[in-house]
């Protein structure tokens, strides 16, 4: 997906996984999930003009998942 700065393309960003170009699915293995990889997933979002995410983490016993929302 092309990262855009206003109306410029910027750079490229390879997201984990991409549903029906509606939702990104961000893969994690940590312990815990902190909120710089909410942050992480915001900037995404708005990076790539999208409005869904979902932050998944395997990294400990259980899933550990977190759901943003960015209105654009």
């Amino acid at each position: 997906m092309k990262v855009f700065y206003k109306v410029k393309i910027v750079g490229d960003y390879i997201a984990d996984i991409i549903v029906e170009d509606k939702i990104i699915i961000e893969l994690k293995s940590v312990e815990n999930l902190n909120k710089i990889h909410e942050v992480q997933l915001v900037n995404y979002l708005k990076a790539i003009n999208m409005e869904l995410s979902m932050l998944l983490n395997f990294g400990k016993e259980r899933l550990e998942f977190k759901r943003k929302v960015l209105n654009l």
